[in-house]
């Protein structure tokens, strides 16, 4: 190993989203064009650094690499498991990056593990402090098939009892600020030297001698480089970047010494566009100097054990100045967005999930005790559970656990009992209070997960928890204009969420209408077994009614619901559902709903659902979010075709007019430029969302848009040109030798240049790029003059090449 080493880590994370009765990330609008944040945030910056790119001096791509294996990284726990879910591609990218990189690095990988939730250790209590680091570890193994050799605090928030509970598993080593720094040593020698306000030297690894006697390393990053990647601009120069890391070597620097940074790993592509590019070609330039290795932790502390020992300060972060302030008390800082706003709720809101955290606590060690015989080993040990959601591994794990035989309800009661403490962690998640206002999206998360294990609570013992809970957030104050409190955006926010089994039951009723489903049909976490399913139509009204189980996968609650929902077209929808009672209460609702839909009396139907079903009433609004939509759109569909054939009509009736207009360069009337716009956008989404490309189409809608000057929803239009391209390239790579396709895509890339459309074109370059690896060569080789086909296809793929910015590097 070199004398001079550098390490780049990366702290990947994002707080869990999921719909705690959904197990599943629901739409947020806010992330549009993507499906969640989730969803965008792996496009802009986590699948972007599993295919980075290098460019050569004329900007073009000389070179795709996967920067995970030349990096320390660490993924959050909750985020891999759904990205193994949702983006498998990228999932596998980033084990391959590990697995690599320990060819690379000494049989050291570049994966680190994380705190299971991103809960601010320190605040925690000793019982959940362990079992995140527990389910940290597990999660990691379960994934990367290895122990991890360090783990990632949540905002590096650190106190002794923390790092002792990372000690006792087995964890070697972390990464925290140099402020977090209090006295260093040489080993052998008195503390002499008080590192306090950042003074600790970030060049070398410090053993952390703990009261229990064990110890563990401490590796203080950066600080100055580390700002100036994530604040400075830094990014927007991959050989400035290289060079401040080479640069930051003191000229002192006599034996091995590291120069490491750590920062969130989304300032690599989300947070600043193409700094992933940055990054891999940083890493690039470092690689080519002789003098300097990279590396990661687990290699340089087995070849450069500490020769210095730290002591920390005490319940302190990496992102607060004031201890660990920012996550109970307000104590100044904010994301600086709003600077007239307070953040007086940070304390009463810690202290109402304090409350709710030891009453859940208690429930759960009395109920679990009855089944097992430690209920707290049992939770740590529950991640197994969680990681697989699988039945029969879940009934096993309480078979294997249970300290008596166990009847049917008794796994429920146990799944219901141990989710309960799992939303009891999932509560606690940083980003709850890290921001600047109470009723935001990431607060709204974390109350979401208490309602749930309230709820679950409430199933347990019939006792309302929320009585006590909601008077404590009445305490916690919002600096929105629309509520007074966190209690009154708990009751219009979170309360109307909450689902049970009837609201699931609403669900497959109302969706039933408009889908066929089998009889057995997966609901996101719940299992609907139809054993009586009729749909009645009589013009434009339909009528559904039947019997269904619904079975949750998750706590294996069940309930046996019958249904009965009336369409009278577009949004007028009514519908009730109800446990089941018996053959003869359900046969009579369906003799009485038949007879009476069959006499076309609606006002009668609205009758008997209310007389069948009383309060339990439901309607669109009761859909999940993603169906929702679904269903919205194709209730709209007849609406927004009528529109839109009217506004064609207008559109191609006056385009001779417009035409002239805009020749005149005279601007068109109001009225005329947005009905044009409205339809140059329809048809280019038609033409867009069709796998089969109509190109005189297309010729025809980008000369109307020059024509006529309109302004595009770009936005949209990127976003379905990007899926566009990649279809074509995914269906042309199945057979590359197809000259015809590799010149539509030429053809459409030019045509989507002329309305200055700018796709995001990653997925289509590394398609391309491994093509060219593989066939380029029999260009490289030359083209026997008399070989039309091959000289065709060369030259249309080094066209190719040249709309997408691949230059491949020559030998």
């Amino acid at each position: 190993m070199s004398r001079k080493n550098i390490c780049i880590h990366g702290h990947f994370y994002q707080p869990p989203r999921e719909n705690p009765w959904l197990n599943e990330v629901e739409l947020q609008e806010s992330a549009y064009p993507y499906h969640d944040w989730n969803d965008r945030i792996t496009a802009e910056c986590y699948s972007r650094n599993a295919a980075s790119r290098i460019l050569g001096s004329d900007g073009r791509i000389i070179d795709i690499v996967n920067n995970y294996s030349r990096m320390s990284f660490n993924f959050g726990p909750t985020l891999l498991q759904w990205m193994k879910k949702k983006k498998p591609d990228v999932y596998e990218a980033i084990l391959q990056a590990d697995k690599e990189s320990q060819k690379r690095f000494s049989g050291h990988g570049s994966a680190i593990a994380q705190a299971y939730n991103h809960m601010i250790m320190p605040l925690g209590n000793d019982r959940d402090r362990w079992t995140q680091v527990v389910w940290g570890i597990r999660d990691f193994q379960e994934h990367f098939k290895r122990d991890p050799e360090g783990m990632w605090l949540p905002e590096t928030a650190v106190n002794t009892p923390t790092l002792e509970v990372l000690a006792e598993n087995g964890i070697k080593f972390t990464i925290l600020s140099p402020s977090q720094a209090k006295r260093v040593r040489k080993m052998g020698e008195k503390f002499l030297e008080n590192t306090e306000g950042a003074k600790v030297n970030p060049r070398q690894p410090y053993l952390c001698h703990l009261p229990s006697g064990q110890s563990i390393v401490l590796f203080f990053y950066d600080a100055p480089v580390a700002q100036a990647i994530a604040f400075e601009h830094l990014l927007k120069d991959g050989e400035q970047f290289a060079n401040r890391l080479l640069n930051a070597f003191g000229s002192d620097d006599t034996m091995s010494s590291l120069v490491h940074v750590a920062t969130d790993g989304e300032t690599y592509g989300h947070h600043h566009d193409f700094g992933e590019m940055a990054l891999s070609y940083a890493l690039y330039q470092i690689e080519q100097n002789p003098d300097v290795d990279l590396t990661v932790y687990g290699e340089y502390l087995e070849k450069n054990p500490p020769e210095w020992e730290a002591e920390i300060l005490e319940d302190t972060a990496w992102s607060c100045s004031h201890g660990v302030g920012r996550w109970k008390n307000d104590c100044g800082c904010s994301s600086g967005q709003h600077p007239e706003w307070n953040q007086l709720w940070r304390e009463p809101l810690r202290n109402a999930f304090d409350w709710l955290r030891e009453a859940l606590a208690q429930l759960y060690e009395t109920k679990m005790s009855s089944y097992v015989s430690d209920p707290w080993d049992v939770r740590n040990q529950y991640v197994d559970v969680i990681l697989r959601r699988d039945a029969k591994a879940a009934g096993g794990f309480l078979k294997k656990h249970a300290n008596r035989t166990l009847e049917k309800d008794d796994y429920s009661q146990m799944l219901q009992l141990l989710e309960m403490s799992h939303h009891a962690m999932l509560m606690y998640t940083s980003c709850g209070w890290f921001f600047d206002e109470v009723t935001g999206i990431e607060t709204m998360q974390n109350l979401f997960y208490a309602a749930r294990a309230m709820q679950l609570a409430q199933n347990l013992t019939g006792h309302s928890f929320e009585d006590e809970f909601i008077p404590l957030l009445e305490k916690v104050p919002s600096n929105a204009a629309e509520y007074k409190n966190a209690a009154e955006a708990y009751q219009s926010i979170v309360q109307p969420a909450v689902l049970d089994l009837l609201r699931v039951g609403g669900h497959y009723a109302v969706s039933s209408l408009f889908s066929d489903y089998p009889d057995r049909i997966q609901i996101f976490s719940y299992m609907a077994e139809s054993d009586s399913h009729k749909v009645l139509e009589a013009g434009k009204h339909r009528l559904a009614f039947g019997k269904t189980k619904l079975v949750s996968d998750i706590t294996w609650e069940e309930r046996l619901v019958t249904f009965a929902i009336l369409h009278l077209g577009e949004h007028n929808l009514w519908g009730g559902v109800r446990d089941y009672q018996d053959d003869t209460a359900f046969h009579k609702m369906c003799e009485e709903i038949s007879l009476v839909f069959e006499k076309g009396d609606v006002t009668r139907m609205i009758q008997l659902m209310d007389k069948h079903f009383g309060s339990h009433s439901y309607s669109f609004r009761h859909l999940f979010r993603d169906e929702q939509r679904k269903i919205m759109e194709h209730v709209l569909d007849k609406s927004r075709a009528e529109v839109e054939h009217a506004l064609a009509q207008v559109y191609r009736n006056h385009y001779p007019v417009m035409q002239a207009v805009r020749q005149l360069g005279l601007p068109l009337p109001k009225a005329l430029k947005m009905t044009s716009e409205c339809i140059i956008h329809t048809e280019l989404r038609k033409i867009l969302e069709n796998n089969d490309l109509d190109f005189d189409a297309l010729d025809r809608t980008v000369d109307g848009v020059k024509n006529l000057s309109v302004d595009l929803d770009k936005i949209t239009l990127n976003y379905l040109v990007t899926r566009c391209i990649t279809r074509m390239m995914e269906k042309w790579c199945d057979t590359p030798e197809d000259t015809i396709q590799m010149k539509s895509m030429i053809r459409f890339l030019e045509k989507i240049r002329l309305i200055q459309l700018v796709p995001n074109l990653w997925r289509a370059q590394n398609l391309c790029f491994w093509v060219a690896k593989k066939m380029y060569q029999q260009c490289e080789a030359g083209v026997d003059e008399g070989d039309f086909v091959r000289r065709e296809w060369c030259q249309a793929f080094s066209e190719l090449l040249e709309r997408l910015y691949i230059k491949l590097r020559e030998k």
